[in-house]
């Protein structure tokens, strides 16, 4: 295993971020992830929207922005094995989150400096990798919503666009297959989550961690607007799991179809197709936490 960064004094770090992240915020993040590792001596270079098509003279690559740009990372860098660090440079830093919590940016670098890396699971879907989540049905109607316009960071923009959808949302009929059980009816959402947060700070599936191999599925009965509108806070706190229209389990593989074309995101980047082939790549990424 890769011993931590502070004592390995050949580091070199490629530090990452896109100039749209957090809108704009990530850039001047660099610059002080930058001075502060310049303090104590390891060598960096900030890459902003240009990044390298290899990472050979780097021995570790630190990602400053939100789901969207660890999502693009891990889409167009799929053979990368160097250890990754994230700071939370994002309007939605969901994953980050699970990872680190809180912590200011000064403890978040040092933090990163002493950990050895550890292996983090990914979803496939259609091919194409997620890191924290995927949601179809209301939740992809909601990133459907979300999708282009500025953003707030944290949940205001979700909450916003949520509540607009709360009385005016259709559920959908779905057909599933879950490591094998068959499963369909209507539902309000289904999320396929690697990371327990969503949406800025909805604790969607709690008990979700990204490096045990599984994939957690949630899916939701299409319960009328008035209950969904007093149960959002409850969902929004991660305590709706004993609710009776709430159905989850453990899996690392899903197949899902709808009669019409599905609307879904993964890590807030929406898309659309008429199925879905769902799995989990277990400990393929490593970060440093």
């Amino acid at each position: 295993m890769a011993e931590p960064l502070q004592t390995a004094g050949t580091a070199q770090i490629a530090i990452l971020c896109h100039p749209l992240a957090g809108v704009g915020r990530s850039i001047g993040m660099a610059w002080q992830v930058r001075d502060l590792l310049a303090s104590k001596a390891i060598g960096c270079q900030v890459f902003v929207a240009d990044w390298p098509s290899d990472f050979q003279s780097f021995t570790d690559i630190w990602i400053i922005g939100g789901d969207g740009t660890l999502h693009y990372f891990i889409n167009h860098y799929p053979e990368n094995s160097l250890p990754l660090g994230v700071i939370n440079g994002g309007t939605g830093n969901d994953f980050h989150w699970q990872l680190y919590g809180d912590l200011p940016l000064e403890a978040l670098v040092s933090r990163i400096l002493r950990s050895a890396p550890k292996r983090i699971d990914l979803g496939l879907c259609n091919g194409e990798r997620f890191i924290n989540g995927l949601g179809i049905g209301f939740e992809g109607a909601v990133a459907h919503d979300l999708s282009g316009r500025k953003k707030r960071s944290g949940k205001a923009s979700y909450r916003a666009v949520v509540l607009c959808h709360i009385v005016g949302y259709s559920s959908k009929h779905y057909q599933m297959t879950a490591d094998g059980e068959l499963l369909s009816g209507y539902w309000l959402m289904v999320d396929v989550n690697n990371g327990g947060r969503s949406g800025g700070g909805f604790h969607v599936s709690p008990q979700a961690k990204p490096d045990d191999g599984w994939l957690d599925l949630m899916y939701i009965d299409a319960v009328h607007a008035i209950k969904r509108l007093r149960y959002l806070p409850v969902i929004e706190r991660g305590q709706h799991l004993e609710l009776p229209f709430v159905h989850g389990k453990r899996i690392r593989e899903l197949q899902i179809k709808s009669n019409s074309p599905m609307c879904f995101h993964m890590d807030g980047d929406v898309h659309e197709a008429a199925s879905l082939q769902i799995s989990v790549l277990p400990g393929i990424l490593r970060i440093r936490y």
